[in-house]
């Protein structure tokens, strides 16, 4: 998932005043906690889009041709893409 900077550091905002208004988390300092979400969710969109090419290069690899967007297509990749996910294990 290709997110710019300026929206990543929006959302990277958006959940710390969110935590902080729900009472989820007390944030002593701020922009701290900003660069490290920031951080955070820069590494979860690469990863996510490493996950995707492998994924995409495992249904082109296939000897029948997948149509992109089929209902084939679509299961496929849910499953090639849970299968890696499953191989990456919990991170963080």
């Amino acid at each position: 998932m290709k997110l710019s900077e300026e929206r990543i550091l929006y959302l990277a905002r958006e959940s710390l005043n969110r935590l902080r208004s729900e009472g989820l988390a007390e944030i002593t300092n701020f922009p701290l906690a900003l660069r490290t979400g920031r951080a955070l969710l820069e590494e979860w969109c690469e990863k996510g889009d490493a996950i995707d090419a492998i994924v995409r290069r495992k249904i082109a690899s296939m000897k029948r041709d997948v149509v992109e967007g089929s209902n084939e297509w679509t299961l496929l990749y849910r499953r090639y893409r849970d299968e890696e996910l499953r191989k990456k294990g919990p991170q963080r």
